[in-house]
């Protein structure tokens, strides 16, 4: 139960929030008690906003490489350098796994190619696809967004959850709630969750770190288990960060920036905790502190002009690697969607088209090659088969973004009005997971559920190593074909299976060596013996 004066009070935050001022605002906050998270070490010193994101260097950046954008050679010359890059040739590893494939130049050069030149366009796809297909080749990564709670105090103009949208009906998962949706999504056969809050004191931190313990908990069958929990929750303190560490059953902690350009992050967001900019960019620092080194970074497409967040994320990750040694674990790309009351969100100020939408996630791709990018279900169907094919390595599927939804009446008409449903945003992508699964199958990609890096400590310098021998193939791949080979015993239906049977047959000796080979093929007779989650 809260302090009854929380209760008395909660009424009162939208009014309230709106008059802090935004000099000062989490300390101002903090002392009225509306953080979410508030810290308890003190002496903490971090680089200036304005020197992790230089404005006024990513205006300069865009001016002067116009006319590089329209030459043939220069654009050449930038792909095959960043091509050479991304497959460490001359490279020693270090303990990191960022690698930075494009400078901040030429990276606005990229953005500034025309997509109607259609020359220059598929040069930069090609290397985009050459890119991804060394270090991640047809493995497609899979997991499901899990919403806890929307209540919200902060006031996103862009967001359905937001304070002032007085039409949505807030509610919290009980635990009983937990344990269904994550049964629910089990039988689905998830392994990997991103699990989501709003944040308002009526649903605490520390009701959310006991959340993530039901969640750890859930077993069904034949064999359903929760293998990694990713999460993106509010900005939490240096202090709350190794809270969540000691749980010790989160894998990567995500935030957005939702838009890197300062005059339209205020424009944006009216009040609340979440309209401290500075605040919010350096999270990821006080998770590195906290000791979490797994992060997750991203931005809200259609806010402000495409060109200034991408060169804006990429600076951003490059401090990531410079102050703590990691660049960020992974990159989300989501465009603006309509959400409940926004007329912003149907209109969105910064609009981004299909063409330039794919273009912007080939050339980020192209930049950090070795960092996981997101795909979710606020794409078409089309559209997601289009951005597989230029960087996208994971993806959401059966995605729901309404607060206890996998466990509701799973009838037709439910799955027709998707749509009509209290999201935080609207879906693009309605198919069931078993369906995109069978998708991917169809098109040749291998759907995977490994976890097996992680566990196995096979990161940061250790991976690099792997991956500067050639060796990334000869492991990410046979245990994607075990993990497939799981989901088929245990979820598959006959289509699914049959499918996944040529598929893994193909698969199983495309470009591996020898040895894995045949550790490939024991640890496969396993799993088809009816033992889970095996691995290399």
């Amino acid at each position: 139960m809260l302090p009854s004066l929380f209760r008395a009070a909660a009424p009162a935050l939208g009014a309230a929030l709106p008059r802090v001022l935004a000099s000062g605002l989490s300390a101002a906050l903090g002392r009225r008690g509306l953080l979410w998270s508030v810290e308890r070490e003190q002496g903490h010193t971090y680089k200036a906003a304005d020197d992790i994101i230089d404005h006024k260097g990513i205006d300069a950046a865009l001016a002067k490489t116009q006319a590089a954008a329209k030459d043939p050679v220069a654009i050449k010359t930038i792909l095959e350098a960043a091509k050479e890059r991304s497959f460490l040739t001359n490279y020693t590893p270090g303990k990191s796994e960022y690698v930075q494939g494009l400078t901040v130049d030429e990276c606005a050069t990229l953005l500034n190619i025309d997509v109607a030149d259609k020359d220059l366009m598929d040069m930069v796809y090609d290397t985009a696809f050459a890119i991804k297909n060394r270090i991640y080749g047809n493995r497609i990564v899979l997991f499901a967004p899990l919403y806890i709670a929307n209540y919200c105090v902060n006031s996103c103009t862009y967001c359905a959850f937001r304070a002032g949208n007085k039409s949505l009906q807030r509610s919290a998962l009980s635990d009983d709630d937990i344990r269904s949706e994550v049964a629910a999504l089990e039988q689905q056969g998830h392994r990997r969750l991103l699990v989501l809050t709003g944040e308002h004191p009526k649903y605490t931190f520390d009701q959310f770190l006991h959340a993530l313990g039901v969640i750890s908990s859930v077993k069904t069958d034949p064999c359903g288990n929760i293998r990694r929990v990713n999460v993106e929750i509010p900005t939490l303190s240096v202090s709350d960060m190794r809270r969540l560490k000691a749980t010790d059953c989160v894998g990567t902690f995500t935030l957005f920036q939702e838009t890197y350009h300062k005059p339209t992050f205020a424009k944006m967001h009216v009040s609340g905790p979440k309209s401290d900019y500075a605040h919010r960019l350096l999270t990821q620092d006080r998770a590195f502190r906290g000791g979490i080194d797994d992060v997750g970074i991203g931005t809200l497409f259609g806010l402000a002009d495409y060109r200034y967040e991408v060169l804006a994320m990429l600076m951003h990750s490059n401090h990531l690697e410079a102050e703590y040694g990691a660049g960020p674990h992974t990159i989300s790309v989501p465009r603006l969607r309509p959400a409940d009351g926004s007329e912003l969100s149907i209109r969105p100020p910064h609009e981004v088209d299909d063409a330039n939408f794919k273009k912007l996630v080939a050339i980020i791709r192209i930049a950090v090659p070795y960092t996981g990018m997101i795909l979710s279900t606020r794409e078409s169907p089309a559209m997601r088969d289009e951005l597989l094919q230029v960087g996208m390595s994971q993806m959401s599927a059966g995605s729901r973004t309404d607060v206890g939804a996998y466990h509701r009446d799973d009838s037709a008409a439910t799955e027709k009005h998707l749509g009509d449903l209290a999201g935080q945003f609207s879906l693009m992508d309605h198919r069931p997971a078993a369906e995109v699964v069978k998708d991917l199958m169809a098109k040749g990609y291998v759907p995977s559920w490994c976890t097996a890096c992680y566990r196995k400590g096979r990161t940061g310098e250790h991976f690099m190593k792997i991956a500067k021998a050639g060796n990334i193939h000869n492991f990410c791949h046979p245990n994607s074909l075990l993990t497939l080979q799981e989901y088929l015993n245990d979820y598959g239906d006959d289509e699914a299976r049959a499918l996944g049977e040529r598929l893994i047959a193909a698969e199983s000796g495309a470009g591996l060596s020898d040895s894995a080979k045949r550790m490939l093929a024991r640890k496969m007779a396993k799993v088809n013996a009816g033992e889970h989650d095996v691995y290399i």
